[in-house]
């Protein structure tokens, strides 16, 4: 694997402290410009992201398409890959898939409220995780 582009550490940033459509813009640039397997690896990512942004704006439908295709991808990355625990990432956005799978619109309504910077309750989220020597 070629090195990984330090906009894609940026990335990761925007993820793990909610930013997620500032992630999606910051790693779009990285993931149209990639080629052989970085490229399904970082639109894994992408679609992830914007799937969490999708539910912040209790849109259910969006943010089960995109969680799904974006765990899809990454399942050939799987345990670890470009210095990222992919297992854990793949494992929480199951988790947070099954959750919105399982919510009526009201329950939507809610966990978009939860996904809020300011929320009391915080909506647990998937978090990439680096591997130790990164």
């Amino acid at each position: 694997m070629s090195e990984v582009p330090a906009a894609f550490w940026q990335g990761v940033e925007q993820f793990n402290q909610g930013e997620f459509y500032a992630c999606h813009d910051t790693l779009e640039t990285i993931w149209l410009e990639a080629v052989g397997p970085q490229r399904n690896f970082y639109q894994g990512i992408l679609q992830i992201a914007v799937g969490i942004y999708h539910l912040s704006n209790a849109n259910a439908r969006g943010a089960m398409v995109l969680l799904g295709e974006g765990v899809g991808r990454l399942r050939s990355y799987e345990p670890d890959y470009a210095g990222v625990a992919v297992s854990p990432l793949i494992e929480q956005s199951l988790d947070l898939l099954e959750t919105v799978q399982q919510a009526d619109s009201e329950a939507i309504a809610r966990l978009a409220d939860r996904l809020r910077p300011d929320a009391p309750d915080p909506l647990p989220v998937p978090k990439v995780l680096c591997q130790p020597d990164r």
